[in-house]
């Protein structure tokens, strides 16, 4: 082959060559760029939610804490970590769906109707959640999972054991972990020790027995029962600065595959 055809193949081979390393850092850019996008968008999501339901807003914050204490216990890395925080902030934003707000803040007992539109949380949550997929694969199937139950009895997919996904399992014992202890319109809160006597009675039905058995080793309990501490702690003016940047914004959205009528609280209940 003459020098100049292998002078000219080389350099061809070395522009494609530099071409595709540029193609590659270009991808690279605008997938961190997507990354950033997407996160801006979970946390624009999150206040959303506070503007609008401020003690849903409060108790998804309480539980991502409790469930962060697990997981570090659990030793999983940082990146697992910030998947079970996700799926802890985001478990119950299906209870701001405009079918389901009014009745998740009903005074009176629920009715049958209204208490099966309210199991429909966990799915009306993972499909806001799905345009999130290529960015967080865990979110939609941690959020829609949060009530599954270990002996397969949960809903709504009746998942058992280790098909309930890790972040799932590991806020259905924080969730339930702050449903004692906090207090709500219907009813006061429970000590401590109540919260660690229905993990433990659950242990092996609703709870991962594993994950109830580290939830239950005294220094966990200790580090939760910290946190319980200090989350239950009057914020004063630091409440009033949050609440100043939450957007002010109306946030409700219509299911297309689970549209429903608002169901309304009949005047007599069951």
């Amino acid at each position: 082959m003459p020098t100049t055809d292998r002078v000219s193949l080389i350099g061809g081979a070395v522009a494609t060559a530099m071409g595709g390393a540029a193609l590659v850092v270009h991808e690279r850019r605008t997938r961190r760029k997507l990354e950033r996008l997407a996160a801006a968008a979970l946390e624009t999501l999150l206040n959303a939610i506070e503007a609008n339901d401020e003690q849903t807003g409060l108790h998804v914050r309480r539980v991502a804490a409790y469930a962060l204490v697990i997981a570090d216990a659990l030793g999983l890395n940082e990146r697992k970590q910030r998947a079970v925080e996700r799926v802890a902030l985001f478990h119950d934003i299906g209870k701001i769906h405009e079918a389901l707000f009014d009745i998740v803040h009903e005074r009176a007992r629920l009715s049958p109707a209204e208490r099966r539109a309210v199991v429909t949380h966990p799915e009306r949550g993972a499909e806001v959640l799905a345009p999130m997929q290529p960015f967080y694969p865990e979110l939609a199937a941690g959020v829609i999972a949060h009530h599954e139950r270990w002996d397969g009895s949960g809903y709504p997919r009746g998942l058992r054991g280790t098909r309930i996904p890790l972040e799932a399992r590991i806020v259905a014992i924080a969730d339930t972990f702050d449903a004692v202890t906090h207090s709500r319109r219907y009813r006061a809160g429970s000590g401590f020790e109540s919260a660690a006597e229905v993990i433990a009675q659950g242990r092996g039905t609703q709870f991962d027995p594993a994950l109830a058995d580290l939830a239950l080793l005294p220094p966990v309990l200790a580090r939760l029962e910290r946190e319980q501490l200090a989350l239950h702690r009057p914020r004063g003016g630091r409440r009033e600065r949050e609440r100043e940047r939450a957007p002010d914004v109306s946030f409700r959205w219509r299911s297309e595959s689970l549209r429903s009528h608002r169901v309304r609280a009949p005047h007599h209940r069951d």
